[in-house]
């Protein structure tokens, strides 16, 4: 789950006033922290195993969505400028982490080696297993009247395209014994996690904008 609309021009962190209030939907969201910042790390130790630049773009995906939930869980009782400001910087980390996995899917265009394709799928099923779990954890709350709760939940399903699109890849790399599918599948979720990141910094600066 990558972005809505919301506090810090993402929501992906749902619905503060509500989490501050609502016991169930916070330790929801606690459950959505932990399956994205854990197995986050474990994809991007996989990703360098397996070689494979697609793993890693989505290693990022994981490891972005976990920490702006924590972090708007932890901003509870933030004042909103500072709120804003972590996210501005937490926009601006993401983007560097987008550009540097674009920049290495084009180093690895020059020098393109295939990944090991049955640890990439296995791995990639593995994400889809977690990306699945969140939505599921977050289903019942989708249709509570929360429009943040429902795109925390939309988004966390979207995602799980991402992790179909890496299995084909690592089926594709394995049939072709081609490097170039790890590298496209790489390239189009880092353009999607830059475009995340972006939306993140805009909304930090309407926000602290705002607040001056």
């Amino acid at each position: 789950m990558t972005e809505s609309k919301g506090e810090t021009g993402c929501g992906c962190h749902g619905d503060t006033n509500r989490a501050a209030v609502d016991p169930a939907y916070r330790r929801a969201l606690w459950i959505v922290v932990i399956l994205n910042a854990g197995f986050g790390i474990i994809e991007l130790f996989g990703g360098f195993l397996a070689n494979s630049q697609a793993l890693k773009a989505d290693s990022l995906d994981f490891l972005g969505d976990g920490s702006i939930t924590f972090i708007g869980l932890l901003a509870l009782a933030w004042s909103a400028s500072t709120r804003a400001k972590v996210a501005l910087t937490q926009g601006l980390f993401l983007a560097l982490l987008g550009v540097w996995v674009l920049g290495m899917a084009a180093w690895r265009a020059m020098n393109a080696i295939p990944p090991e394709a049955e640890l990439m799928g296995g791995i990639g099923i593995a994400a889809l297993a977690v990306n699945v779990t969140a939505a599921l954890v977050l289903a019942r709350f989708r249709d509570s009247g929360d429009a943040q709760a429902r795109a925390i939940w939309l988004f966390s399903r979207n995602d799980a395209i991402n992790n179909v699109a890496v299995v084909i890849a690592a089926g594709l790399v394995y049939w072709l014994q081609s490097a170039w599918p790890d590298l496209v599948v790489a390239a189009i979720i880092a353009v999607v996690f830059l475009h995340s990141a972006w939306e993140i910094i805009r909304g930090a600066r309407r926000e602290l904008a705002e607040e001056r």
